[in-house]
């Protein structure tokens, strides 16, 4: 497949090319282990003198070819399944990470991700300093420091939604000799690439809209191939020097533009594992067939959602990108031109009770810890997936403590607004 093929057909064609009698549908290795004829067959795998398959921790190829059409929806050299979406996270940081250094990061971050950097980091010695992503360059380049290894976004935040400026963050990024890591999963690659904007790396939790369905938690990690490690050595030893426990090979001169995600493979993934399974890869690739038809789908009823309660005089606020009274519109239009995303936050005239009322009313909607999926769901964050944070904490992510995170489906728009007009009637 090349890159010129548009994401509608890298959806159902790209990843998996059967040849001449092998199944036309992606099958699924469910295996832990791959037979060879020599051992020596097998040593060379295990020195990384050639490709192929041996144990399903490190690769397997059902997962493989689902990373390969992830990395191509992208527009990256390479890509890498993990476990869940905050495994996909942690390996992208810890993989030019250790003990003593720091990476900078927007506060307004999904709340496990921000625990995991602020707090599970923090005890490996790897130390986060969170930054207003609204900020001006100056304000967020005051936050590195010499031992900054990374910066760190999200398209689309979750759950404030709030849109990142994109080349601001790469600029500053880049002028501090550090990758851009941007974390894609609300907009997907249909509505935004951020390679395309400067990002280096991008991370998804693939259990949101890829997926699609709730029914597979699971993670990606893709590079763009375009950042320079050699060029920054010094900053970066675990990619530009040898790698005892692999007989002092290095991954920039043995691998070059594939170096990031093998060392993730080989490295990261052997010792902490967080593999996908198999068939949760299957899964997710069906998912992945669909998402360029079920993404616009979201966005259309979204949009008509957010109209209607950004109409309604029982609602506080709304923040949705795709309305022009959003802070973020012009920052839409520029990277999400096609829309954002299916998820709205708002706020209810009466506070936290009457949010909670209103939830407890919905029939429709779930109330559930998931979001992005085909069915319509509902959460009140500051109860529910961030109420590890504390008050302070909350409002540097940009969650307000009325702030309630809808997340619409596929559904036909009249009748999700219909349940939400009842459940405001209550």
């Amino acid at each position: 497949m090349t890159k010129k093929i548009k994401p509608e057909t890298i959806c159902v064609q790209a990843g998996w090319e059967p040849k001449k009698g092998e199944p036309r549908v992606l099958p699924i290795y469910q295996s832990t282990t791959f037979r060879y004829e020599t051992s020596d067959q097998m040593a060379r795998l295990f020195d990384l003198e050639e490709s192929g398959y041996f144990y399903t921790r490190l690769q397997n190829p059902t997962n493989d070819s689902v990373a390969t059409k992830i990395a191509a929806l992208e527009g990256g050299v390479a890509a890498m399944l993990t476990s869940s979406g905050q495994s996909a996270n942690f390996y992208a940081i810890f993989n030019i990470c250790s003990a003593g250094d720091h990476i900078v990061s927007a506060s307004t971050i999904y709340g496990g991700t921000f625990n995991l950097f602020g707090v599970t980091l923090k005890k490996l010695g790897i130390e986060v300093t969170f930054v207003d992503p609204d900020g001006s360059e100056e304000e967020i380049s005051k936050a590195f420091q010499p031992n900054t290894k990374a910066l760190f976004g999200e398209t689309i935040s979750n759950p404030g939604l709030n849109v990142l400026d994109i080349e601001k963050f790469a600029r500053i990024a880049h002028s501090n000799g550090v990758p851009l890591i941007v974390d894609n999963t609300f907009a997907t690659p249909i509505n935004c690439r951020p390679f395309e904007w400067g990002a280096d790396i991008v991370v998804h939790s693939t259990t949101k809209y890829m997926d699609g369905h709730a029914t597979s938690v699971g993670g990606a990690i893709v590079d763009s191939g375009n950042f320079d490690w050699d060029a920054h050595a010094d900053k970066f030893p675990g990619l530009t020097q040898p790698d005892d426990s692999y007989h002092g090979l290095t991954y920039t001169k043995s691998f070059g533009k594939n170096a990031y995600i093998t060392k993730a493979t080989v490295q990261l993934m052997r010792d902490l594992g967080s593999v996908q399974s198999p068939f949760n890869a299957f899964l997710l690739n069906i998912g992945l067939e669909t998402l360029h038809l079920r993404v616009p789908q979201h966005c259309r009823n979204a949009q008509q959602v957010a109209e209607y309660l950004e109409q309604n005089d029982k609602v506080a606020w709304v923040n949705y990108s795709g309305l022009k009274s959003s802070k973020y519109y012009d920052l839409a239009q520029k990277y999400l031109p096609n829309g954002s995303c299916g998820v709205i936050a708002f706020g209810l005239k009466g506070g936290r009770d009457v949010a909670i009322k209103f939830m407890d009313s919905l029939k429709l909607a779930a109330i559930v810890t998931h979001v992005a999926d085909a069915r319509t769901c509902v959460l009140h964050p500051a109860s529910h997936t961030h109420r590890q944070l504390s008050d302070e904490q909350l409002i540097e992510a940009g969650v307000a403590p009325d702030l309630i995170r809808f997340s619409v489906g596929i559904e036909n728009a009249d009748d999700i607004i219909a349940d939400i007009e009842q459940a405001l009637g209550q």
